[in-house]
């Protein structure tokens, strides 16, 4: 049976794993990993608006990695809409980047639910295998958040690189073009940089968890037998 400080480490590694799991889960499932500002460029244009009428043609813009809204603005009030990457809008932004970020994430998935059992496993017992134990737990956790940082990285290349806004801005627009004014990264990118945070935490636990303390031995007592004490 491990120790009281290996398993009290091995459940808190198990439990920042799953935490893990939950983040990357929601990242995925939530329209909000870059928002923006766009300007319709065609209608400022046409009316060789200034400054202060620029206002009227500054529109927003939201999107993840499934799905996303703007609010166009070209003159006449702002117009909401909402669409959806998967299909059709795929085929205009760079598909194999943005496949693979969605492989990526999955798979981060997988590995941080396995970097959760095997953490349980080495909190309730010592594993007769070596992959089994802290090589294991280790591994899986290097893995989940190598991928989670794959991800992470492939996406910055998409938005910077491919300019991804502009892209998904511009999507089946005929007769406007939009430039992007300002992009920010929102909360579901940093969570997933928090994911793969979470992993990086759990192999520094893991490591504290090799660690072999000396241990403290009790003094005991010296006992001087005398020459009476035998004849007793």
């Amino acid at each position: 049976m491990p120790g009281c400080f290996k398993k009290t480490l091995f459940a808190l590694a198990s439990l920042i794993s799953f935490v893990s799991f939950i983040l990357i889960v929601v990242a995925m499932g939530t329209p909000k990993w870059i928002t923006g500002k766009i300007l319709c460029k065609t209608g400022a244009d046409l009316v060789n608006a200034t400054d202060p009428e620029l206002v009227k043609f500054i529109g927003e813009i939201y999107y993840g990695l499934f799905r996303g809204g703007k609010i166009r603005q070209c003159g006449l009030g702002g117009r909401r809409s909402k669409f959806t990457i998967f299909p059709h809008m795929v085929k205009k932004l760079n598909t194999g980047l943005h496949v693979m970020i969605i492989i990526f994430l999955c798979v981060a998935i997988f590995f941080s639910l396995v970097s959760f059992g095997f953490c349980i496993l080495n909190a309730i017992k010592v594993p007769y295998r070596a992959i089994n134990g802290p090589a294991g737990a280790c591994l899986w956790n290097f893995l989940a958040g190598g991928f989670v940082v794959l991800a992470v990285t492939s996406f910055m290349a998409a938005v910077k690189l491919h300019h991804l806004t502009e892209r998904i801005a511009n999507f089946r627009e005929n007769v406007f073009r939009f430039v992007i004014l300002e992009e920010h990264f929102e909360d579901c990118f940093w969570i997933c940089v928090a994911s793969a945070t979470a992993h990086a935490v759990n192999l520094l636990l893991i490591a504290i968890s090799e660690i072999h303390f000396p241990k403290i031995k009790p003094k005991t007592e010296e006992v001087n037998v005398t020459a009476e004490d035998i004849m007793y």
